[in-house]
């Protein structure tokens, strides 16, 4: 299980729960844990580099930092 959080621009921001569910050379697939549906969101791996997105899995947060 991870938790997302992800910059979608314009002051917009998500936070949800769900599963990575596959990955590839230059992006990965999580699968949110809805309610009614499942939805699937796909990021890339420079999402991480640009921190668009931050992942959390379990206790261990995985963001990209420059210093």
């Amino acid at each position: 299980e991870v938790t997302l959080k992800a910059n979608r621009g314009r002051k917009k921001s998500i936070e949800r729960t769900g599963v990575l569910e596959k990955t590839y050379p230059s992006h990965f697939l999580i699968r949110l844990d809805e309610n009614y549906f499942n939805r699937k969101m796909s990021f890339s791996y420079a999402d991480i580099l640009t921190k668009t997105v931050e992942i959390t899995f379990g206790d261990k947060r995985y963001c990209y930092s420059a210093s």
